[in-house]
């Protein structure tokens, strides 16, 4: 059995400690690593565009999270090796603040936390590598193809990020998604031309 590596192993240590920390022990780490646009903007709390990543609102959110990352991170740093897991990771939560940077710097109202994007990096990654995988989503038990479930989530998050209707922030995982396509893209392109290959049998 492969172990996890060194790399899953602090994202998700660093994930739940510092959220199960923020939100039973000490709520001020939460606010804290709340990354609010409005402030980044005026060159304030620059930190918390990374530190943000690694707290959570309530534990549904962190489970979800956490329990997403630990089925699709290890394989893919096992695959890719950790020093481009850690650079996919990073720009998987970097490039997914950009949206909600752009859309929320003038609001005062406005934070958000979370890994989802980097997660969505990963996960979108992982997609490219293994397309022929299947995924079941816990409140639809039915196995999808892994390429059929990133056309629809991306869809999904394009429409519900142009919406704003709820307190998911769809841009994130837009953006977290998008580079982690993009990533592959760039470092591994023959990983698309495997991936297709497997597709079209």
């Amino acid at each position: 059995m492969n172990g996890i590596g060194p790399a899953s192993l602090f994202i998700l240590v660093s994930n739940i400690g510092l959220s199960l920390a923020g939100l039973f022990l000490a709520p001020q780490i939460i606010e804290r690593c709340l990354f609010r646009p409005v402030e980044f903007a005026r060159g304030l709390r620059r930190a918390t565009l990374v530190t943000s990543g690694f707290v959570h609102a309530d534990l549904p959110h962190l489970l979800f999270n956490m329990l997403t990352f630990w089925f699709f991170g290890p394989p893919l740093e096992r695959r890719i090796g950790t020093p481009m897991f850690v650079l996919l990771y990073a720009a998987g939560l970097l490039v997914s603040q950009y949206g909600s940077y752009r859309k929320q710097r003038h609001n005062p109202q406005y934070a958000t936390l979370g890994a989802s994007g980097a997660i969505s990096a990963v996960l979108f990654a992982n997609i490219v590598y293994w397309p022929t995988n299947t995924l079941i989503l816990m409140f639809l038990p039915i196995p999808i193809p892994a390429p059929l479930f990133g056309i629809a989530y991306l869809a999904y998050t394009w429409w519900s990020a142009r919406q704003s209707r709820d307190r998911i922030n769809h841009d994130a995982h837009l953006g977290g998604a998008l580079a982690g396509l993009a990533f592959v893209a760039l470092f591994d392109p023959q990983a698309y031309v495997r991936a297709w290959a497997l597709v079209a049998g």
